[in-house]
């Protein structure tokens, strides 16, 4: 298109044309992508498990860079399509308008003029002779006209009438060709823009800038196309409404869904969980490009979780461990990440793990409840090797420094899991649309804080959705006053609690407050030795640390030694679920290993942290409950 458009370009331009340039493009993203998954799958993993040596390694780089290199060609191609189709959905509303304007000058036998003026017939009356009053021609205003208000104004009547009748319909259609012309003009403009940072200097080295312009260009593509592609995500919808919506759309659909929006389709529950995987891998490289570079803290500690994900996607999975999916990726927030090993939807058996306080997308998660994920998944497949083990960090958990937790501890704590449960329970029934199996077995897990989260989640009408079985581990309890308030039956409702995990021995709120400065002293001592928790915990720690005779017991020797922070001690009988055994632990900073060791051993298989606790998990998962080991109740 030139500089200046006329009307008569746009009536004539045939926009079909840009589609079948977009439909080029696609097919160069198409091939792109292929050629990515070739590299990788094919000859990368083939190589790196059949070679060693300096040679291997060398022609290992060579590949990731190739796989990056059409990693980056097909993102830009994908948007590059998009951004031409959108330029046509939208120039074909502009041509519709001009189009409909020229039908109704020639039914009312109108002339329209190169220029854009309108022609009309004599009509109506002189007052002052009788006579027929002459016929004119006018030009179009993008404002309006002195006859009458614009287009879309209140109506209030003319401002100056023209006594025939055909000036201000001729008017109209003047103004409605102008209008058309100068929108098509604007949008000609805006997307050549937009088309304009779609390109790549001779020579690209895709290396992380690239991503960070890769972002940039997303960002734009996705400025420019939200009228064509965004306006339809169906955000507001159910699951399995949204499930529905993606297998209706055709492939093209998908693609350009999948190349301008990996960051709606990744985290949208309901959406298929390869889809997902694909979105988020894409969008993952976005996000690095992202946050490259920038300040702060946040920005820093983010960028580093992401390229732990990034690195530990690319490597090959570990023996009896399952292929990772990335179900959720982004940097709202404190982070969302939602991890799996195994593919839910082809999975009978599918867990769902909610991580406690101090969590947030960093290198820690990355390093430790992902492994957490994938040594649930190792075991449980040992079982029955159709299960997936899932973590899911898919809301802002409470956060360090203790200290800052002290003054209104109990609403902050309760604000943060039940906004989590909701989330929560969104993605679940997700899970629940796109399971493929004739009957899932679902297991909620919660750890710390994370507990109190499923719990809330378990507590909303309906329960959590597909859930059979719920797992407490190192609780401090659910808000709820026993199991059977969790949907599931209390025979379904598991509890692991470590004698020397003092998260799970909280005092009750009340106890707490009557501890007065014990509490804010030991919070603070808490934050300062790594707890990771504050509130009560850091009382009990630093009761301990400090040497106060009776430590953790005599927070629990109290008038309802039932009562935690949140309620029911979920391992006290009181509470009604079935209390799996592990490991007593460590005990905090007698044995040397830190303030709350037992706590975070729960998972882990190795021999010498809780690898009975780990197997209990396991069983349960792939349904064998009534195997587990039991201990006595508090």
């Amino acid at each position: 298109m030139t500089a200046v458009l006329t009307w008569q370009r746009l009536r004539d331009l045939k926009w079909s044309e840009l589609q079948d340039a977009a439909d080029g493009w696609g097919e160069v993203s198409n091939r792109a992508d292929a050629a990515r998954d070739r590299v990788s799958n094919e000859m990368t993993n083939r190589l790196a498990a059949s070679q060693k040596g300096e040679a291997a390694t060398a022609a290992l780089g060579r590949l990731q860079r190739l796989d990056r290199n059409f990693e980056y060609l097909y993102t830009e191609c994908g948007l590059v399509r998009t951004t031409l189709n959108s330029l046509a959905f939208e120039l074909s509303g502009a041509q519709r308008r001009l189009k409909d304007a020229l039908e109704d000058a020639a039914n009312l036998r109108f002339t329209v003029h190169p220029d854009g003026s309108v022609s009309y017939p004599a009509g109506g009356e002189n007052i002052t002779d009788g006579k027929e009053l002459p016929g004119g021609s006018t030009n179009g205003s993008p404002l309006g006209t002195p006859y009458g208000p614009p287009l879309g104004a209140p109506s209030g009547g003319p401002l100056l009438a023209h006594a025939n009748p055909h000036h201000a319909k001729a008017q109209a259609i003047a103004d409605r060709i102008l209008r058309a012309v100068n929108e098509a003009q604007d949008i000609d403009t805006r997307f050549s823009a937009t088309l304009g940072k779609l390109k790549a200097a001779p020579g690209l080295t895709v290396d992380t800038k690239t991503w960070t312009d890769a972002a940039a260009d997303a960002a734009a593509v996705r400025g420019a196309a939200d009228d064509y592609l965004k306006k339809d995500i169906p955000n507001d919808k159910s699951p399995a409404e949204r499930k529905a919506w993606w297998t209706s759309l055709t492939q093209e659909q998908r693609e350009e869904y999948l190349a301008v929006y990996p960051n709606e389709i990744g985290n949208l529950d309901g959406i298929p969980s390869e889809v997902r995987d694909t979105a988020n891998r894409d969008n993952l490289q976005l996000l690095i490009g992202k946050l490259e570079g920038q300040d702060g803290e946040k920005a820093k500690a983010q960028l580093a979780g992401l390229k732990s994900i990034d690195g530990q996607l690319r490597a090959d999975p570990e023996p009896g461990v399952p292929r990772m999916y990335l179900l959720g990726i982004g940097d709202e927030g404190l982070g969302r990440a939602i991890v799996s090993f195994g593919n839910p939807d082809a999975s009978r058996n599918v867990s769902a793990y909610v991580p406690g306080l101090g969590t947030s997308l960093d290198e820690a998660f990355a390093r430790n409840d992902v492994k957490r994920a994938r040594d649930t998944a190792r075991l449980a497949r040992k079982l029955d090797p159709s299960s997936a083990s899932i973590v899911w960090l898919g809301y802002d958990p409470p956060q360090l420094p203790a200290e800052k937790l002290i003054d209104n501890a109990g609403v902050m704590f309760e604000r943060d899991g039940k906004v989590g449960a909701v989330a929560y329970n969104d993605f679940m029934a997700g899970i629940s649309a796109t399971n493929q199996t004739p009957d899932p077995h679902v297991t909620a897990i919660g750890h710390s804080y994370g507990s109190f989260t499923v719990g809330q989640a378990a507590q909303r009408d309906g329960g959590i959705p597909g859930a059979d079985d719920i797992i407490l581990v190192g609780s401090p309890g659910t808000g709820a006053d026993s199991a059977e308030d969790l949907g599931v039956g209390k025979d379904h409702v598991y509890v692991g609690a470590a004698d020397n995990d003092p998260v799970t021995m909280l005092p009750s709120e009340d106890e707490a407050s009557a501890l007065g400065a014990g509490v804010v002293g030991g919070a603070s001592a808490g934050a300062v030795l790594g707890l990771g928790v504050g509130g009560p915990i850091g009382g009990v720690v630093g009761g301990v640390a400090g040497g106060v005779v009776g430590g953790i017991a005599g927070y629990m020797s109290s008038e309802d030694e039932s009562e935690l922070w949140f309620g029911t001690d979920p391992a006290h009988e009181d509470f009604g679920a079935q209390r799996f055994k592990v490991d007593d632990g460590p005990r905090p900073y007698i044995d040397g290993q830190g303030a709350t060791p037992a706590h975070s051993n729960y998972f882990n298989p190795d021999p010498n942290k809780d690898p009975e606790s780990a197997q209990n998990i396991a069983r349960i998962i792939v349904g064998e409950g009534n195997t587990i080991t039991t201990q006595e109740h508090r």
